[in-house]
């Protein structure tokens, strides 16, 4: 069955590079992203593996821990992760899930038979402390994933969970935000006192501080 946003992520147990994860237990109540891998030993894997494991600062300051998927082995994963710091500059500091018996992946519908049958698709899960499921992004084996991307979708759930707005196109952190039709310009006056742009009735642009 397929998963979809505000799901609960399904709770396991699997093992990897940093031995068994009970993942429930380990998210504890942080963010979560988890990514699968079509195969150890791939170009695209290697350098998405290396930005994650450089990024790593960047999600420490969102409360954010990164979890990676592969169906091959811990001993593949380990030995990989050798090349992932000689060509990327950038050690493993994350687990990779050994999802040698599918579990993970069958859980999370990772693998894509029309695709291929055996190897997990760039599947990307972002899930909130609540163990919900936020975001989900499939993207083709070919195509390596923008890591960007992902950090600025945590950045607007972050902002949009403490405040009643949304994020326009484009968004970045410090960007101007839009009031959610939901609340009444009378509200507006309460909760964003410093005032708005007020382009058309549903669209008030307002500048808020994260």
């Amino acid at each position: 069955m397929a998963l979809h946003l505000g799901d609960t992520a399904p709770d396991f147990t699997q093992d990897s590079t940093e031995g068994p994860i009970k993942f429930h237990e380990w998210a504890g109540d942080s963010w979560v992203i988890l990514f699968s891998h079509p195969k150890d030993f791939t170009p695209v894997c290697t350098t998405e593996l290396g930005e994650v494991s450089r990024l790593k600062p960047e999600f420490d300051k969102r409360n954010v821990k990164a979890i990676g998927l592969s169906v091959d082995p811990v001993d593949d994963h380990r030995n990989w992760a050798g090349d992932i710091q000689e060509t990327q500059g950038y050690g493993l500091n994350f687990p990779l899930l050994a999802d040698a018996d599918r579990s993970v992946s069958d859980l999370y519908d990772m693998i894509h038979p029309n695709a291929n049958d055996t190897l997990t698709v760039r599947s990307v899960f972002i899930i909130d402390p609540n163990k919900k499921i936020r975001l989900t992004i499939t993207y083709p084996a070919s195509t390596g994933r923008n890591f960007a991307e992902i950090l600025r979708v945590i950045d607007s759930l972050q902002l949009t969970d403490g405040h009643k707005v949304a994020t326009p196109v484009n968004w970045t952190e410090g960007d101007d935000c839009i009031i959610v039709p939901a609340v009444s310009n009378e509200q507006a006056k309460e909760l964003f006192p410093q005032g708005w742009d007020e382009k058309k009735p549903y669209l008030r642009m307002v500048k808020l501080d994260k």
